[in-house]
């Protein structure tokens, strides 16, 4: 803790960021204790139960949802997994659970909405994507001249032109990203993005006026500029 009353955070990769308050997430357990598992012949992996993508276990007809499974700890998901297991079990219907694209949102101030991957796993999965980023101060904020600053990103796979993911740090992010949400899970591509009319005056244009990709991955690899891989590929 500094002098003024500001926290100092070391990562650990050695990094180090001054902020004003710390959010500690602890993650979660899970409550199998008297379940008594064990004599059903369920396997368990720590506290939780690992099923496959019809949240069947291990034996054929015991089946878990939501936390416990440690798959996507929300409630909406829970009862999306829920429902797909009834669907499949007692509706006959083929319906596995679909965990990609799940939109999500951290309330604090301001809210983070967020779907699809990450940067990381964005490059890990896809190789070559172009990121759009945006950080300025939204318009309600601008007049008090308040510290309050808004960023966007849209991560795009290059190759399908689909938007496979999107990262809002915003006032009322959660709203947002609600309806982007339905977008990203339904294939949107950036062409897309870009052939939709913005609402003005709002933060959330910002989605649809990015033209320019403020950096790269190529081959997983982040670049500035796309004349970086040219002049790799050129040596």
């Amino acid at each position: 803790k500094n002098d003024d009353g500001s926290l100092t955070v070391v990562t650990s990769n050695g990094d180090s960021v001054t902020v004003d308050a710390v959010m500690y997430a602890t993650g979660r357990k899970g409550k199998i204790e008297g379940l008594n598992l064990e004599s059903a012949g369920v396997e368990n992996s720590g506290s939780f139960i690992p099923v496959n993508e019809y949240s069947e276990t291990n034996v054929p007809s015991v089946y878990a949802v939501g936390d416990i499974t440690n798959r996507k700890a929300l409630t909406p998901v829970a009862l999306m997994e829920g429902h797909c297991m009834a669907d499949t079990v007692f509706g006959g219907m083929d319906r596995p659970s679909d965990h990609e694209y799940v939109a999500a949102t951290v309330f604090t101030t301001p809210e983070i909405g967020t779907v699809g991957y990450t940067e990381e796993q964005a490059a890990e999965k896809f190789g070559d994507l172009d990121v759009y980023k945006s950080r300025f101060r939204p318009m309600k904020h601008s007049f008090p001249k308040s510290e309050m600053y808004t960023l966007f990103k849209i991560i795009v796979d290059a190759a399908s032109d689909r938007v496979v993911g999107v990262h809002i740090a915003t006032d009322g992010a959660g709203e947002m990203m609600q309806g982007i949400g339905i977008a990203v899970k339904m294939g949107a591509t950036k062409k897309d993005f870009d052939n939709t009319i913005g609402i003005h005056p709002t933060s959330a244009e910002e989605l649809v006026t990015m033209r320019t990709p403020s950096y790269y991955y190529r081959g997983g690899k982040k670049v500035d500029s796309l004349d970086e891989v040219k002049e790799a590929v050129a040596a």
